[in-house]
């Protein structure tokens, strides 16, 4: 194990700055590797040692990494559906201050129209409808940032 000590390293340090403390993960990875050592026994090009090593660390800091819960939480008391309907009802406003074929396209998109029947609708092609759709959601982002 010491002559893959830098290998071993770059693996827990990569996933250590995802939020995870290095020193758990870096115990973690060796206790895998120890249980798995007779595989490791039958792999005689060190090459391959070292691929089955990062697998290894890999899939243990992965497993770790959907164990441990996300590092900040969500309030108490926070209501989902409220915010969602917020986030709706702004973005509601921010469409109806769009230009009128931006506002058709935007509308007939979210409700399920396809590009083909929108451009029918507003007398565009169906490449012009998805540039324009393009655009406008990148104006919408835009907006919706600055009101952040």
């Amino acid at each position: 194990m010491i002559r893959y000590r830098r290998l071993l390293f770059a693996v827990y340090c990569r996933y250590a700055r995802r939020g995870l403390d290095a020193d758990d993960l870096l115990q973690e990875v060796m206790l895998a590797l120890w249980h798995h050592r007779e595989t490791m026994t039958g792999i005689n090009s060190p090459s391959k040692q070292a691929a089955w090593i990062w697998r290894v660390a890999r899939s243990t800091c992965i497993d770790i990494m959907r164990r441990t819960p996300p590092p900040c939480q969500l309030p108490e008391g926070y209501d989902a559906a409220a915010a969602d309907n917020t986030n709706r009802l702004a973005l509601r406003e921010l469409i109806a201050l769009l230009d009128e074929p931006d506002r058709t396209i935007v509308t007939m998109h979210l409700e399920g129209y396809e590009y083909k029947e929108i451009g029918k609708a507003t007398g565009m092609s169906k490449n012009n409808v998805g540039v324009r759709l393009m655009r406008i959601k990148d104006k919408l982002k835009e907006q919706w940032n600055r009101t952040e």
